[in-house]
């Protein structure tokens, strides 16, 4: 039995396909569903869990070197929730494009984690190292 860590086991199954340059969505609520892609929706309410909750649980056993957002993602939210953003996702190269322009790369995905996030465009594409 898993006793630490992340304990869902669809979103263990998931984690465990990603390789390297392979990349994973962690989405608000509100992100569309993909069909083609696998999706663990693992959100309970709104802002349980959180975008940022999934990246630092995710980031405990992944080397994810680069994160994609939206650039709308800048302009729609406060200066202290960008700050928490770039904490949260220390230490990758960080690039913002349009929101149409990120969505177009979800296909390619490994799969989609779905939260209960409320954040505008709080989505983000990792980039496994």
């Amino acid at each position: 039995m898993i006793n630490t860590g992340i304990l869902n086991p669809r979103l263990l199954a998931l984690l465990a396909r990603i390789r390297h340059t392979n990349a994973l969505v962690i989405s608000d609520r509100g992100f569309p569903f993909w069909p083609q892609i696998e999706t663990v929706d693992v959100s309970v309410v709104d802002d349980l869990p959180t975008v940022l909750q999934l990246i630092a649980a995710v980031r405990a056993n992944h080397n994810f070197t680069e994160a994609y957002m939206a650039r709308e993602f800048q302009k729609s939210n406060s200066a202290a929730t960008r700050a928490a953003f770039a904490k949260g996702l220390a230490g990758m190269t960080r690039k913002f494009e349009p929101h149409v322009t990120l969505k177009k790369r979800v296909p390619d995905a490994i799969g989609l984690i779905r939260t209960g996030d409320t954040t505008q465009y709080a989505n983000v594409i990792l980039i496994s190292g």
